[in-house]
């Protein structure tokens, strides 16, 4: 019977090093695996809708809308193109704001295409510097969650503090982009001035 290298005493000696050194690879490996999951979960498992905590990004966090965060363009850039922008001055350690997050994404859901959506973290602005009304600072009073409406000409709309309504801000919308008042439509169109914008009119169901 032949001898192989593996069933030789040189090679027997060597083996239980070799398996210890393999499962040593599988603990560790077993070890990071779980590691990254928890460091994976932890932000949203441990995330607080009523509390003053800071779990990170509160539009994807509370309203599934990372996109909101940061916003797509400046609102310099938005005047200068003539379309009215939404400004939402936060925190994300307000619970006030958090709760608020959802209300934004529902907005953006309707108005995101016509309209810039603008959140504005209160901590990057700086409080002594002098702004133009083309820089957030210039409309931010002291408060969040604070909701300012501007519409195509750069007039304010609307200016509310807290944890305004769905149905406050989409009238402040429905007067920039002359819609029909919620009661006549409850599909976002424009007015009808004559027969000839007939695919502007509200559907008669």
């Amino acid at each position: 019977m032949r001898l192989t290298r593996w069933h030789s005493p040189q090679f027997n000696v060597r083996q239980p090093c070799f398996q210890g050194f393999r499962g040593f690879k599988t603990l560790l490996t077993t070890l990071v695996i779980i590691c990254v999951f928890f460091l994976t979960i932890t932000p949203s498992a441990l995330a607080g809708l009523d509390d003053d905590r800071f779990d990170g990004n509160i539009f994807a966090l509370y309203a599934g809308n990372g996109s909101l965060v940061p916003p797509r363009v400046t609102l310099t850039e938005s005047m200068n193109q003539g379309r009215p922008s939404l400004l939402v001055f936060f925190l994300d350690d307000s619970k006030d704001c958090k709760k608020f997050v959802t209300t934004v994404s529902e907005l953006q859901r309707f108005y995101g295409r016509e309209a810039d959506f603008i959140p504005v973290n209160v901590d990057t602005l700086l409080p002594d510097a002098k702004n133009s009304p083309q820089e957030p600072g210039y409309y931010y009073k002291g408060y969040v969650p604070q909701t300012v409406l501007i519409n195509q000409s750069g007039k304010v709309v609307l200016d509310k503090p807290g944890q305004v309504s769905f149905e406050t801000v989409d009238d402040g919308f429905r007067q920039v982009f002359d819609l029909l008042p919620r009661n006549e439509s409850v599909e976002l169109r424009r007015r009808s001035f004559n027969e000839f914008n007939t695919e502007l009119v509200p559907t008669q169901k």
